[in-house]
């Protein structure tokens, strides 16, 4: 049989013969890189999956780590004595509550005038006390609320205005007396966040100081919002002279926490 195989390729054109093994070493070099390729689509297949399991776990650790550290503090909170709401501390609150908590109780943002400080929008505005009051282990809440308060939602109205980016009335002592006035939104929201933490705490700023009425605080005299109201500090130091100020402030972050309360209800609900 091989024999006479041999004799019919000896008596073919050496053309034709050519060309018919040129063919097969073609469908040989196709076949191999057919099942190169095929051999690479699933390696590369194999690493994708691995890649985004990895970006899962990753994604999943950092939600857990985000929910227990949202669970640790309101495991602090949660043992908060009624008349001492601690200035300092980690907190449960995050941007997006303080945007929901202005846009609820006002939603007239003044944007032109804070956007030309470097807050164009309420998330930029909230985002910049989380940041300010994180950096000086400041409850953000507690900086923000003391603002609605101050401010009347960012209205203004009093002795302050607007574009002096006072937030908090920080030297503004009655008589139509303005205060101080700070370059841009974050300066001023920082120098607010350092005098709260000069009354809160001893402890040194973590920040260069820009609250150039910090060197007069009694450091350490309101650890608590309720005592940044003189008549109900018990050494009647305190931020204002009005009845119930601090308190008035720890309502207004209660109304806050209470309404992430019900709309963390509804999205489960849902």
């Amino acid at each position: 049989m091989w024999e006479e195989l041999l004799c019919r390729i000896r008596k073919m054109d050496p053309r034709k013969l050519f060309m018919a093994a040129a063919i097969f070493a073609m469908i040989v070099v196709c076949g191999f890189m057919v099942q190169r390729r095929a051999a690479t689509s699933d390696v590369q297949e194999a690493e994708a999956k691995g890649e985004g399991a990895e970006k899962g776990k990753e994604t999943e650790k950092g939600a857990e780590e985000k929910d227990g550290e949202d669970k640790a503090a309101e495991a602090v909170e949660a043992s908060i004595v009624p008349g001492q709401y601690p200035i300092m501390g980690a907190s449960s609150i995050q941007v997006e509550e303080m945007v929901d908590f202005f846009e609820e109780n006002c939603g007239s943002y003044p944007q032109e005038i804070l956007g030309n400080g470097g807050a164009p929008d309420i998330e930029t505005f909230c985002e910049i006390y989380y940041e300010e009051a994180s950096a000086e282990g400041v409850r953000p809440e507690v900086a923000f609320a003391q603002t609605m308060k101050e401010t009347g939602w960012l209205q203004y109205g009093g002795d302050a205005q607007i574009t002096q980016y006072n937030f908090a009335g920080l030297g503004t002592t009655g008589g139509g007396v303005p205060g101080n006035s700070y370059p841009d939104v974050r300066t001023g929201v920082r120098a607010q966040i350092q005098h709260l933490k000069a009354y809160a705490t001893s402890d040194a700023l973590d920040g260069e100081c820009v609250d150039d009425r910090y060197e007069y605080v009694t450091k350490g005299s309101a650890p608590y919002v309720e005592w940044l109201g003189q008549k109900e500090n018990p050494e009647g130091y305190g931020w204002a002279t009005g009845e119930n100020y601090g308190y008035d402030i720890v309502e207004m972050i209660h109304d806050m926490r209470n309404q992430k309360v019900d709309q963390d209800k509804e999205e489960k609900a849902e």
